[in-house]
């Protein structure tokens, strides 16, 4: 996909990468140029009409890169992440989004998987700003992927106080299903964590940075990304407390529920001791009242029941039963 402005209205789109050279040495023009999946030969050409440093080429060739801003001579080399939900098996959805950005262009390179109609509808409804060039391009895919991103954070919320919310249900498996559903909730917050603080830094970076690329009519759309940005930096940090928070206390709720469970099984054995102390002793092969006869029987039975019923009944006014 390639399209053109010139002065701040859309001229053209779908014209050939060919012809990037030319519009861009036009007055007032800048192009957007979006490559899925592209091949070496198709950044070489890109390469040769930009003046795209080599090693920036080279590292839009390699998956898996880290969420960077890289300064070139003629250039910025832009890597985010655009998150766009979870996964049933729950784990986050994260797509690579790489950026060539120059003072007349802006090429994106990323995934067949990777949808880019919210940066284009963004662009549409901010088009009173197009005259802004690329870093309005620039500026309307950093803040679809916060965007994306904020919701993601929101939904992560709900999730944590779901699972406050049944930090003290009642159930035999209540507590391996707390601590499974908290690590993996702590898992998506890393991860959203290590794309969403490097992305922070690059805006701030652009912002402090790039004072001849961020002009002062753009300059408070970046700002609001950055704001954004430490939001949600600070939302995933909060929310990783409560993680951390919910798995103390059901740790201590297990805990107390082992102590509950050793003080029944030691008042029962307690209650159990007693008839088994009776028995033994008048058991013994000597002579005692009653030794021999029902009257002793009775007593050693009346012994049992009464002295049993007795713990039960202080134990049971402890609350160890």
């Amino acid at each position: 996909m390639t399209r053109a402005w010139r002065n701040g209205t859309a001229a053209e789109r779908d014209f050939p990468v060919a012809r990037v050279s030319d519009l861009v040495a036009g007055p007032d023009t800048f192009v957007w140029v979006d490559h899925t999946d592209p091949r070496p030969e198709d950044l070489a050409d890109l390469e040769d009409e930009l003046g795209v440093h080599a090693l920036a080429v080279e590292d839009a060739l390699e998956a898996g890169q880290r969420p960077k801003l890289d300064r070139y001579r003629e250039s910025l080399f832009l890597v985010v992440y655009d998150v766009t939900g979870r996964t049933d098996e729950g784990d986050l959805v994260t797509h690579e989004v790489k950026a060539f950005v120059t003072k007349r262009a802006l090429v994106t390179i990323h995934g067949a998987d990777v949808d880019l109609h919210d940066v284009e509808h963004r662009l549409e409804a901010n088009a009173d700003i197009a005259d802004h060039g690329v870093p309005w391009l620039m500026w309307a895919l950093l803040d679809t992927v916060v965007d994306h991103a904020s919701d993601v954070v929101e939904a992560l919320d709900q999730q944590v106080s779901a699972l406050e919310d049944d930090l003290f249900e009642h159930g035999s498996s209540r507590e391996r299903q707390i601590q499974r559903r908290s690590f993996a909730l702590r898992k998506q917050l890393g991860v959203l964590r290590r794309l969403v603080v490097p992305t922070r830094d690059s805006v701030t970076s652009v912002l402090h940075g790039d004072a001849d690329l961020v002009v002062d009519g753009i300059r408070p759309y970046f700002r609001d990304v950055q704001d954004h940005l430490v939001t949600i930096a600070d939302s995933v940090e909060q929310l990783r407390e409560a993680v951390s928070s919910v798995l103390d206390t059901n740790l201590g709720i297990a805990s107390n529920h082992q102590n509950d469970v050793m003080k029944k099984v030691t008042s029962w054995a307690a209650i159990i001791a007693i008839p088994t102390a009776i028995t033994g002793f008048f058991g013994q092969n000597v002579p005692f009242p009653g030794n021999g006869t029902w009257g002793g029987v009775v007593a050693s039975v009346g012994l049992i029941v009464a002295s049993s019923l007795v713990l039960y009944r202080v134990f049971k006014t402890k609350d160890w039963l």
